[in-house]
């Protein structure tokens, strides 16, 4: 009896599995789309924001996307994040992982120069660092996470 249960229950597994990659995979968006854009995709590298200003600065926009990830992170911060984000963001070194999402299990890792590790000074600005990179990037499943500067987690975040 054991085995049959093991076997249904891998079947059921395997089912909402297949049933959750082409739900997310595929040309069309799924029923999801009204029509309306977020809050903040006019401010969003790539976003449909209803103005005219991605036409007027063209050369502008390809200098933002041929920089590193931390630098347009940095970039983004700089024009609308509050006074401690621009702080805490300022130790920023390197990102990983913000280019590539597919809305499944999209992860990116912010690396600073903190020091210390979870006791060090970097925990606050690590969450305020998760913040700011959840209002850059936008995603249904994200898991950002901050590291000092040996590697160590300061903290995490979802975008």
């Amino acid at each position: 009896m054991g085995m049959k249960t093991k076997v249904a229950l891998g079947a059921v597994v395997g089912i909402v599995v297949i049933g959750a990659v082409s739900a997310n995979s595929g040309g069309d968006d799924g029923g999801k789309s009204d029509g309306r854009t977020s809050a903040g995709a006019a401010e969003k590298p790539g976003g449909t924001g209803s103005d005219s200003r991605s036409d007027a600065k063209p050369a502008e926009d390809k200098a933002v996307e041929k920089a590193s990830q931390a630098d347009q992170f940095k970039a983004f911060v700089q024009k609308n994040g509050t006074a401690t984000e621009k702080q805490a963001v300022a130790h920023v070194t390197k990102i990983q992982g913000a280019d590539e999402q597919n809305d499944i299990l999209d992860t990116a890792d912010v690396y600073t120069d903190f020091t210390g590790g979870i006791m060090g000074e970097g925990t606050g600005p690590a969450k305020l660092i998760a913040s700011a990179f959840a209002d850059w990037k936008d995603s249904e499943n994200g898991l950002v996470t901050v590291y000092d500067a040996e590697g160590e987690i300061l903290g995490n975040g979802e975008f």
